[in-house]
């Protein structure tokens, strides 16, 4: 069953955390050093994840799967958009708590987790999905963190994983295959992705206080609707859709989808905090208590899919 396995392979990525945690709590690295590592993760192994993840033969089936996975993933984050910014007005959400409610750390988890359960051939699947999250991400996360109002276009068509997605989408539409010493290289470092950004969070982790973590006022709120209440109610609309019959294998690749929003708060939220001065030891404690607890939410959600 998908979701056993989702436990296991969760299982192994939290072992990876307490490898990351171990070494800040050893001395031998600070928690600050996870910036170096988080560029690495971000502006070049995710980057070749999905350039790679396009090169594969084009197929009518295929094609039709991944304008299923488009149109899935637009619809998402219409749904995320709409419900945060209702529960915000009756909650008074912080500028922090919305972005951390409305994206999910589908750049850093998901990729790992759909290679290892699902295989490599579904991870073109987690592009499509990030295609529409990074430039929201880089506008309206950006402007809610940062309080500008200007976006700059030129730099989020310049973001690597923007730029890997393009590009891949173009050599796919034309049956392009990159030489095998190319995509041998970009695949080993793909593999880097999951062991990398686990490796973060336990850096981030052992840098902080954990009951300061849990102390924070209003983060059980935060960590209820990031990984119960919406996975909850985007699980309902997936499966109920009728969305799965647009596509063969049209439920696994919904599956892919409703694994990209049930993970949790992205890392690139704290990133932007720290950035922009804006509550980022708040931002960390989300991260943390929502990557700590995503190990009995997921699996249990994916389960919940399989129903039925």
């Amino acid at each position: 069953m998908i979701s056993l396995l989702l436990a296991e392979q969760i299982g192994e990525l939290f072992l990876m955390i307490l490898l990351g945690w171990g070494l800040v709590r050893s001395g031998l690295l600070r928690s600050e050093d996870s910036r170096s590592l988080s560029v690495v993760t971000l502006y070049l192994v995710s980057p070749c994840v999905m350039l790679n993840a396009f090169q594969i033969e084009r197929t009518p089936e295929l094609v039709k799967g991944l304008l299923l996975s488009l149109l899935t993933a637009v619809v998402i984050h219409v749904v995320l958009f709409l419900l945060v910014t209702l529960l915000g007005k009756v909650w008074r959400f912080r500028a922090v708590e919305q972005a951390s409610v409305m994206y999910s750390n589908a750049g850093n988890l998901i990729i790992p987790i759909v290679s290892a359960i699902l295989g490599k051939e579904w991870v073109v699947f987690t592009s499509v999905f990030l295609a529409i999250q990074v430039p929201l991400l880089w506008t309206h996360c950006r402007i809610l963190l940062s309080g500008e109002r200007q976006v700059s276009l030129r730099k989020i068509l310049l973001n690597p994983n923007i730029l890997a997605v393009l590009a891949g989408v173009v050599l796919f539409a034309a049956c392009i295959r990159l030489p095998e010493l190319l995509t041998g290289a970009m695949e080993g470092m793909g593999g880097m992705i999951g062991p990398l950004s686990m490796v973060v969070a336990g850096m981030l982790i052992g840098g902080m206080d954990l009951k300061k973590a849990f102390s924070f006022r209003g983060i059980w709120k935060v960590t209820a609707l990031r990984l119960v209440v919406v996975p909850l109610i985007l699980l309902g609309l997936l499966k109920f859709s009728g969305l799965s019959a647009l596509a063969e294998n049209g439920e696994t690749i919904l599956l892919v989808s409703l694994l990209a929003a049930i993970t949790p708060s992205a890392a690139t939220v704290t990133q932007m905090a720290q950035l922009y001065d804006r509550e980022a030891d708040y931002a960390s404690a989300i991260y943390v208590v929502t990557t700590l607890l995503c190990i009995v939410t997921m699996p249990i959600l994916v389960g919940l899919y399989q129903m039925g």
